[in-house]
């Protein structure tokens, strides 16, 4: 007489396929979650940049906003016209950290930079004449200045 029901055999196989199945789609996830992150800083650091743009626009005399790590928070969503109602997170960073902001010494260029995937600032500063400082690994960023 046949059983009807799976032998042991059998549902080990088939734990094992399903294993299988998950142990590689789950690395794709996790690279569409940092393209989606990495598309989303990019977005973001622009219009950081716009805001900013829009800033020194409306200053008299003319000046960006001193080198902060809370530029949202703390200088763009006061300013008018609003252009950022709410501090934008870094993707990257945990805590809801902002992006990073840094300004020259000469105050005429700047530099807004999320950690990108590697979760480290790889951007230490810009130099007086537009110039990233730093190593160009994966950070995202929108500057006024030349990059690398």
């Amino acid at each position: 007489m046949k059983s009807k029901g799976f032998t042991i055999i059998e549902l080990l196989v088939v734990i094992t396929v399903i294993s299988i199945l998950v142990g590689i789609a789950v690395p794709r996830i996790k690279g569409m979650q940092d393209e989606a992150n990495r598309t989303k800083a990019q977005a973001e650091t622009k219009t950081i940049k716009a805001a900013i743009e829009s800033y020194y626009i409306n200053q008299s005399p003319n000046a960006y906003p001193a080198s902060s790590t809370t530029i949202c928070a703390s200088t763009l969503n006061s300013a008018s016209p609003l252009i950022i109602s709410e501090a934008l997170a870094d993707p990257f960073r945990t805590g809801g950290a902002e992006y990073n902001y840094i300004r020259s010494a000469n105050g005429l260029y700047y530099v807004v930079f999320s950690y990108g995937i590697d979760a480290a600032a790889d951007i230490t500063g810009i130099s007086d004449s537009g110039v990233l400082q730093g190593t160009n690994d994966d950070d995202i960023y929108a500057t006024n200045g030349t990059g690398f």
